[in-house]
């Protein structure tokens, strides 16, 4: 019944596709080639419609219930099979599997997402999201139950490296669908809702591994038993991917025809398009490589994601250096998780709420330096202000939702947006590369020098917020000039940053400007050409 579904839509978007590129002739618009566009132009052409505040409630609400919590629960299985590393350790991994490289097996999945990434980019441009992920998430899932399998370092170490090859694709993908189905106001608080699974993914590895450690059977490790229960999950997720994920809102099965236009058009503020896949554009490759903001970007994400591994992949053995036993450690990092929940939480709301990224990233790395400055100067004998400084890391989970959607929001082109978002992922990869080499056997259990290196590591932070702030600034400026060029007034409203939905207006421009202009007759004409934000003379950066 589904697939015959499938197939009467596809009909009908093929049919309205070849009706509205045949008598969409504004601007621009008549010179873009249509299957270089985007979907919901090939389907609805420039056609406006009215969307009503009660029309944009509705579409979101349904939204919210048929997509957000399919990326929450793969991201939780993503973070859960990640994170369990930490505590099949204190349950005796090492011991089980003779490891003295434990550092390199913390790294390898690390070291497959950032040697994947290139081919990542172009996955996400050219497959569909309702292929791709279900894919994926099978694939790593197998992964998991190999570590399971393994006992010894070459069986660990080839199916960590494989784990994160699949997961390689999961952290940009999941940014593309928050920015294709989501208005850029609403995009933070979704954001928060998947990446806040972090904190839950910490509490569950806590409750598992204390679960798993308290069986005893001599013919299978705790830690195989841990592995084996996550992937077998993981894997029967797959096919119900496949079953509910839509691709984009002109596709979505869960709205009406109407309901699907309306929800286009309440996107068109956005700037960036509706759909994940398009025709890779090898220019738009280009122009994010040679662009600032990426390498900012970037700089931003290797630096914080430094700390993240420490907590991920050593938070549960710095627990132990301070003198706590595996049982208690593991239930020591259930608040832990509960706190990283609170703050993502906290740091999505205040970014909705004054709308402004860059400060209340800047605010939430104050505790991370001020913690990783306790643990480094202060005497191992004061157990409890030891923890408290440990849990004051937490809130650089505030930080990574936020870059992940400030990145989404300024960044245009579904090619760009695949090779941006790419490099976030990439460099989160690195970092936590780097962040397990920084705390070596040799320094446990204290890690004094890692924790320095750390601390420098987000003071730097800090400087790269305020510089990509900087950079946002003058960009804007150099638009507004732009604008002014193509007879279009200098300041315009950006309404995919307001609270409640307002309707972008089709304000008329210049015609004696008309030819030197990026972008159609009238405001908002551009919005679903596939153009990049460099390209897009309406596009307002946000910060």
């Amino acid at each position: 019944m589904t697939d015959k579904h499938d197939a009467i839509q596809q009909e009908d978007v093929q049919k309205s596709e070849s009706h509205h590129v045949e008598h969409t002739t504004h601007g621009l618009v008549a010179e873009v080639s249509p299957e270089k566009a985007d979907p919901a132009f090939r389907q609805f052409g420039d056609e406006r419609i009215e969307v009503t505040e009660e029309d944009n409630k509705r579409i979101l609400r349904r939204t919210d219930l048929f997509i957000l919590p399919l990326l929450a629960w793969v991201y939780w299985l993503q973070i859960l099979d990640k994170t369990i590393l930490g505590y099949a350790a204190t349950f005796g991994l090492k011991a089980d599997a003779h490891l003295i490289q434990y550092s390199t097996i913390g790294s390898l999945n690390a070291i497959a997402q950032l040697a994947w990434q290139p081919f990542s980019s172009y996955l996400l441009v050219r497959v569909k999201p309702r292929h791709l992920m279900p894919v994926i998430v099978s694939c790593w899932g197998i992964a998991c139950c190999g570590i399971a399998a393994s006992t010894n370092f070459g069986g660990l170490a080839a199916s960590r490296f494989l784990l994160g090859l699949f997961e390689a694709a999961c952290l940009p993908l999941f940014s593309i669908l928050t920015a294709v189905w989501y208005r850029r106001a609403e995009q933070p608080l979704r954001v928060a809702i998947w990446y806040g699974t972090n904190g839950l993914g910490t509490i569950m590895a806590s409750v598992f591994a204390y679960g798993f450690g308290s069986i005893t059977n001599p013919a299978i490790h705790h830690y195989q038993i841990l592995f084996l229960f996550c992937g077998l999950l993981t894997v029967l997720t797959g096919p119900f991917i496949y079953w509910r994920l839509d691709n984009s809102v002109s596709e979505a099965r869960f709205l009406t025809p109407e309901d699907r236009h309306k929800g286009v058009e309440r996107l068109r503020a956005n700037n960036t398009g509706t759909a994940a896949t398009n025709t890779y554009k090898w220019y738009q490759v280009k122009e994010a490589l040679l662009e600032i903001q990426t390498y900012v970007f970037f700089g931003m994400t290797l630096l914080l994601n430094v700390g993240a591994s420490v907590t991920t992949v050593f938070g549960p053995l710095v627990l132990q250096g301070l003198g706590y036993d595996r049982y208690r450690t593991s239930l020591l990092n259930m608040p832990f998780g509960a706190l990283q929940i609170l703050i993502v939480w906290a740091a999505s709301y205040c970014t909705y709420h004054f709308r402004n990224k860059s400060i209340t990233i800047c605010v939430f790395i104050v505790p991370v330096i001020a913690g990783l400055a306790m643990l480094w100067a202060l005497p191992r004998d004061n157990q409890g202000l030891l923890l408290f400084a440990y849990y004051l890391l937490a809130f650089l989970f505030g930080a990574n939702p936020l870059i992940i959607s400030w990145l989404s929001a300024n960044t245009a082109g579904s090619t760009k947006r695949s090779i941006s978002i790419s490099g976030f992922n990439g460099a989160a990869a690195a970092g936590n590369i780097i962040g397990p080499l920084l705390y070596t056997d040799d320094d446990a259990p204290l890690y004094h020098k890692g924790l320095k290196a750390t601390l420098i590591i987000f003071i730097a932070l800090f400087v790269c917020v305020i510089l990509q702030t900087v950079n946002f600034v003058i960009l804007n400026r150099l638009k507004e000039r732009e604008r002014v060029k193509n007879g279009k007034p200098a300041k315009i409203h950006d309404a995919s940053m307001d609270k409640k939905y307002t309707q972008q207006a089709e304000e008329k421009m210049d015609d004696s400007k008309l030819e030197s202009s990026t972008t159609g007759a009238h405001l908002g004409g551009n919005a679903f050409l596939d153009l990049t934000d460099r390209e897009n003379d309406e596009f307002v950066y946000v910060y």
